[in-house]
């Protein structure tokens, strides 16, 4: 329960709300309260001589208390609920700006359906404490107040005998939240599981039919559903043990009152009104009773996903901008690597290292085997990852000098597996310079081939191109991805095997016109075609995360090495596609 306490800092923006609400619920509460005396003066009056239209007054007088009790409590209502309503906003704001502001290693360590249950349905279960989970022991705390008071008005011994059943139910409280804890993060952890696994599914359905293995994973979410239900049957078996025993500790407690009651006014101790009075009373005092288990309910799962929620938010990102980050006066591109070394937490180096000075303006390559270490060597540069030892200058400063926003809004990169929004096709090319003009947004689509395809979609520009680009070819959504980079003017621009996905007389198209982009530009190529990078001012080959040749493309032919090997494969590839 103590990770509830982390949420106090959320809740003082909306004091005011706190404070009208629960003075709606003082009104609304104690005016409720007054229905059931109202109800013992008429009944005590039924003994004497009383008119109709006493009769009337008295009728009324219950409806308008019950009619103003309820507008204070609609009040009551809007500014809890609504409070928590807030509080659930800024939480998630709060959340998603920290998943953000994570890098890169943090996503390879942690399941993205988990971090989506976190994100709601743990968001969710806090949200149900701050609004029903407060609103709700306000309101019977003030019920049972009022009500005790005018209770012990009417007799202190039936309040007395009504009191002791108090510590049966604390300790039936106590016990059954204690198990309805434990059992309310397993459910929680058993959903992340199957957000997950549903993710993860949907993310991959191509996969999963190319492969036929839809039944295979049926089974498999199967599997996970039913440990899901089981979890929270264990749940409903503790709730359904609680509100029948609630119930017995009431009605036992309306049993004896009956006996004693009755006796009471058997003996002229107390008067047939006292008594509906007092059952009335003891009836109000029911719902405090039920809902004390339906809130500590309530209070075991928002403390569970709190604390789900906490370890979320208390990881602090491993990549911030220094206190006095900031951008060079003088920006060029040049890049260089001081004995580089990268490694994901405890396992083998996949960097080993690495020195390389990369001027400014220059245009180099990376080759080398799938795994080598290509792709981690460039994440360095924007700072996705940090070195696990030596440094990353540019223009001389260390990059962990760098304010991240300024650092990163100077490089471009394009992946191999090219990621686009669910959004129009325009939309896309401008997403990392909104306000980019027009006609500079057709050009970078122009430099990189894809306006030609445009052109064809029946809404052009503003055709939606699905989930993750899914209605485009791979080749389409590498060169959107491509044009892109381009609309954001980068001063680095970085190609991680971006034209894989488009046959070599494209290629040859687009490299053309990049040529004319990556002039007075640091340009970085990572590609398995030797006709992509054949014309970089150098080629270095990185193996097992070290640098193992380097050189022009002539030189590394003359070394006879990975890359001459790769040169002759591929040239005699295309001869025999050639004699085909």
């Amino acid at each position: 329960m103590n990770s509830l306490r982390y949420l106090i800092p959320y809740l003082r923006p909306y004091r005011r709300k706190i404070i009208w609400g629960c003075v709606a619920a003082v009104f609304s509460t104690s005016l409720g309260a007054v229905g059931p005396w109202v109800m013992k003066l008429a009944i005590d009056e039924l003994h004497g001589n009383i008119s109709g239209a006493r009769l009337a007054e008295y009728a009324g007088l219950i409806i308008a208390l019950w009619l103003v009790s309820g507008i204070f409590r609609y009040f009551m209502r809007m500014e809890l609920i609504g409070m928590s309503r807030y509080v659930e906003r800024d939480l998630r704001d709060r959340v998603f700006a920290h998943l953000q502001s994570q890098p890169l290693e943090y996503y390879t360590r942690n399941r993205t359906g988990d971090l989506m249950a976190r994100m709601t349905n743990d968001l969710d279960s806090v949200r149900n404490v701050l609004g029903p989970g407060f609103m709700y022991p306000v309101d019977t705390m003030l019920t049972a107040l009022f009500s005790l008071i005018l209770m012990l008005m009417i007799s202190w011994k039936l309040t007395l005998i009504t009191l002791l059943l108090t510590p049966l139910v604390s300790w039936s409280v106590y016990k059954l939240g204690k198990v309805t804890h434990q059992l309310t993060t397993d459910i929680q952890e058993q959903y992340s599981k199957l957000s997950d696994q549903a993710q993860e599914n949907l993310s991959g359905a191509r996969v999963v039919r190319a492969f036929s293995q839809e039944r295979q994973e049926r089974a498999k979410f199967d599997g996970l559903n039913q440990e899901y239900v089981r979890r929270n049957l264990a749940m409903t078996k503790v709730q359904a043990l609680f509100f029948p025993l609630m119930g017995f500790f009431f009605e036992a407690g309306t049993a004896v009152i009956l006996l004693i009651g009755g006796m009471s006014i058997m003996r002229s101790e107390m008067s047939l009104g006292d008594f509906v009075a007092f059952v009335g009373y003891l009836g109000m005092l029911a719902w405090p009773m039920i809902a004390i288990g339906w809130v500590a309910n309530l209070l075991q799962r928002g403390a569970a996903s709190m604390k789900r929620i906490q370890e979320l938010l208390n990881t602090a990102p491993a990549i911030i901008s220094p206190a006095n980050g900031g951008t060079p006066t003088h920006r060029h591109g040049e890049i260089t690597f001081e004995d580089v070394t990268f490694a994901y937490g405890d396992r083998a180096p996949i960097l080993k290292n690495i020195n390389l000075h990369i001027s400014a303006g220059q245009t180099i390559a990376f080759v080398g085997p799938t795994g080598g270490g290509k792709t981690t060597l460039i994440n360095l540069i924007p700072r996705l990852l940090d070195p696990t030892s030596g440094r990353v200058r540019i223009d001389g400063v260390p990059t962990t000098e760098w304010e991240i926003r300024a650092l990163r809004e100077n490089v471009a990169m394009v992946p191999q597996d090219a990621f686009l929004f669910s959004d129009t096709v325009y939309n896309n090319l401008i997403f990392g310079r909104p306000g980019v003009g027009t006609e500079e947004a057709m050009s970078a689509a122009r430099t990189s081939r894809i306006d030609k395809d445009v052109e064809q979609f029946a809404d052009g520009y503003e055709t939606l191109v699905g989930e993750r680009g899914v209605t485009l070819s791979g080749g389409q959504k590498g060169r959107l991805a491509l044009a892109r980079a381009l609309v954001r003017d980068p001063l680095i621009l970085i190609l991680d095997d971006a034209l894989s996905a488009v046959d070599t007389h494209t290629e040859e198209e687009i490299l053309s016109g990049l040529r004319r982009f990556m002039q007075n530009r640091t340009s970085i190529l990572i590609s398995h075609r030797v006709s992509t990078v054949r014309e970089a001012d150098c080629i270095y080959v990185i193996d097992n995360g070290e640098i193992v040749e380097h050189g022009t493309h002539d030189d590394l032919l003359g070394q006879n090495g990975y890359y001459a090997d790769m040169e002759r494969r591929q040239r005699l590839e295309e001869e025999l596609e050639l004699e085909v």
